[in-house]
């Protein structure tokens, strides 16, 4: 990867962050409401003069401007803010709720990939292609939250396989990565599908049939490299929903995690954590993005050789 290269990818994270910095300051200042009141509490009865003390201490007597351009220089040093109801740096709550939502995101993507490639691969004939469309049309179609309860209702109430409420273990990391897993899995799978038929009709599939390969032998050496190019940038563009999809999926199995954090946050009006949350989901997603573009050489030779012609 060239220097040039390099800079573009650290350019993209950081107006992907900006933006997103950018759009929820400006969305949680349109939200009406004094954070002097959640920082207080509701039942609170204090003077103005105190009042004017907080918002000073807080930099809330200044112009929305200013506490934006004041917001963006503590974000370009990592600060965060501190949170308004916790009092304590929001990117130490982060810290502490991000590795559970980690393991669901990373345990969902897996748990995707693998369902996809089996509907993909087992589903080439004409009969298991209209059954596998048909569950592909159901589990995108279903509400997470309601997969979530249908799972809970068969596996953990009827058949007792897997804890109803819990935080930590193996079993405990199941229904819930299952749940946030189908929808993904489900879009992954058609287009993976698409873009193997696609594959088959080119003039490599034909050159490579011709030198004896058989079809299985053409899909794990050909076509499935080349269809997974299209897969591996919706599953990169797929990590937002993922994230998106924990905060239900963590809501409903009583999971705790940034989806906690967030619904507690949004509800108290804590515009730190909020903001917060917004950031890092930015940037994780402004990373995979980039990380998905350095796979297309791995996936596809001739985007490396076209890459040496360039440079």
């Amino acid at each position: 990867m060239t220097l040039r290269a390099v800079a573009r990818a650290l350019l993209r994270v950081v107006l992907v962050v900006w933006g997103a910095a950018t759009a929820g300051f400006i969305a949680l200042r349109l939200i009406p409401g004094d954070p002097v009141d959640v920082m207080l509490g509701v039942q609170a009865r204090v003077s103005e003069s105190v009042r004017a003390d907080i918002r000073a201490e807080w930099g809330l007597d200044n112009p929305p401007l200013i506490q934006y351009l004041l917001y963006l220089g503590r974000l370009a040093t990592g600060d965060l803010g501190t949170s308004y109801q916790l009092r304590s740096p929001v990117g130490e709550i982060i810290a502490d709720q991000a590795l559970p939502t980690l393991q669901l995101s990373v345990a969902a993507m897996l748990v995707a990939i693998v369902l996809a490639l089996s509907a993909a691969l087992f589903g080439r004939g004409r009969r298991a292609n209209r059954v596998i469309s048909l569950v592909e049309l159901v589990v995108i179609s279903s509400p997470t939250f309601w997969v979530g309860l249908l799972l809970l209702a068969v596996f953990s109430f009827q058949l007792g396989w897997f804890p109803v409420t819990a935080s930590t273990g193996f079993s405990a990391l199941v229904l819930p990565a299952v749940t946030l897993a189908l929808p993904v899995a489900g879009i992954m799978s058609q287009v993976l599908r698409q873009g193997l038929d696609h594959a088959e009709r080119q003039p490599f599939a034909l050159t490579a049939r011709a030198r004896g390969n058989t079809p299985a032998g053409l899909v794990t050496r050909h076509t499935l490299r080349h269809a997974a190019i299209d897969t591996v940038t919706l599953g990169g563009y797929l990590v937002g929903s993922l994230l998106g999809g924990a905060v239900l999926v963590e809501t409903v199995f009583a999971r705790p995690g940034l989806g906690q954090v967030a619904i507690r946050a949004i509800i108290g009006r804590d515009l730190p954590v909020v903001l917060g949350v917004v950031v890092v989901a930015a940037a994780v997603f402004a990373v995979v993005s980039v990380l998905v573009d350095l796979s297309y050489q791995a996936l596809d030779p001739r985007l490396r050789l076209a890459q040496g012609a360039l440079s």
